[in-house]
């Protein structure tokens, strides 16, 4: 139920063809046997009467739209002669030829390799920011929406949880799917307990939680959010670390967290110094989210 909206202009009503909506998928759907310019022109030569542009006209949009992409010099080619991005770029200049009011992209790089994907999603970015074209952009990837939105649009099973810029949702997240979604590593989970406004984990008091009730609680601490400290209150058992340049991996492990590794960030310019297989930190007020154990949703404290 409802209506639906683009900008002012209600298109519930109006039959697919007629709303303005350019689409690329995960499977590019190109004509095997038609040039690229071919599959570029084919929305072009389904108008129907006032609306079907000339031949000209088409070539010349078709130019448009593959110079937008850059593949301008691939027009006499076939999709079998493409590589899979110059395919994806096809495909792309297809659902833009007729300059929708809405593209919606599905997916549209999981079939490339990590260097394409990097690539082809600047592409996207650059592209949507030259033609002003609002955008939808679907990924199960949360780089990828992470790097290339301007708004994000949390969903699960069909329900929104949370809309906002990235960063945004990244440091306020409502509930603890959203905070588990997005980050890379990912957030770690601990079991713990709130008491006299203290928050506990495997009975040591890590952090100050003023405001909040007694209660059982997640907290969920970013992996930023660890500071090497060897009188901090939080016990770890050490397993290795990894040196990443800029910055070092503690990769470390607790019977009170739910992830399989704690994966901790920290400035290359710390000495990590393990004494007898454990590791201790204090932790970063901000970084740590709490949630009620069985809503999962955020338990609010004031960060001192």
């Amino acid at each position: 139920s409802g209506r639906i909206f683009f900008g002012e202009e209600d298109v519930t009503e109006l039959p697919a063809e007629k709303r303005g909506v350019g689409l690329v998928f995960q499977n590019y759907a190109l004509y095997p046997h038609l040039t690229v310019k071919q599959n570029i022109m084919f929305p072009l030569q389904n108008l129907k009467g006032k609306d079907k542009p000339s031949k000209e006209e088409m070539e010349a949009k078709a130019l448009e739209a593959a110079k937008l992409v850059q593949i301008d010099s691939l027009m006499d080619r076939k999709p079998s002669e493409l590589s899979g991005g110059q395919q994806q770029r096809v495909a792309i200049a297809r659902a833009l030829v007729k300059m929708p009011k809405i593209l919606l992209l599905d997916e549209p790089l999981s079939n490339l390799d990590a260097r394409l994907r990097l690539q082809t999603r600047e592409e996207i970015r650059r592209i949507q920011r030259e033609t002003g074209i609002t955008t939808i952009f679907v990924t199960h990837d949360q780089e990828e929406a992470m790097s290339i939105s301007d708004l994000i649009v949390v969903m699960k099973d069909g329900v929104i949880h949370q809309i906002g810029k990235p960063q945004e949702v990244y440091d306020e997240p409502i509930n603890l799917f959203v905070a588990t979604f997005l980050g890379t590593p990912p957030i770690n989970v601990f079991n713990a307990q709130v008491k006299g406004e203290k928050l506990y984990i495997d009975g040591n008091a890590v952090l100050n939680c003023k405001g909040v009730a007694d209660q059982e609680v997640y907290a969920a601490i970013r992996p930023e959010g660890f500071l090497l400290d060897e009188e901090g209150p939080l016990c770890c058992e050490f397993i290795e670390v990894e040196v990443m340049g800029r910055d070092i991996t503690v990769v470390s492990k607790h019977k009170d967290c739910s992830n399989v590794e704690i994966r901790s960030i920290i400035s290359s310019e710390n000495k990590v110094e393990c004494k007898s297989g454990t590791v201790h930190f204090s932790l970063k007020a901000n970084k740590v989210f709490l949630f009620h154990k069985e809503s999962e949703e955020r338990v609010r404290f004031e960060v001192e």
